[in-house]
């Protein structure tokens, strides 16, 4: 089984990534672009059996820093 986990910074934590993105996207001459958010994505291969509470907990241990960050979890 596999799971994905998406994060990213909660609203209203500063995210220097993103702007650096969306500064260089107006460069480029993408003009509109008026916020970015960046995060990440972390694909896990599970032992058949594996619950979404098993990952919600390694989210909360280490995958996450739930001070700023929020995820989501989605099995496939």
């Amino acid at each position: 089984m596999k799971a994905r986990v998406y994060v990213m910074l909660k609203n209203g934590v500063l995210d220097p990534q993103g702007e650096a993105v969306r500064h260089a996207l107006g460069s480029l001459g993408f003009d509109g672009v008026e916020g970015v958010r960046q995060g990440k994505v972390i694909e896990l291969d599970l032992a058949e059996g594996s619950t979404e509470a098993t990952v919600n907990e390694m989210c909360e241990k280490l995958l996450a820093n739930t001070v700023i960050e929020s995820y989501r979890v989605e099995l496939m």
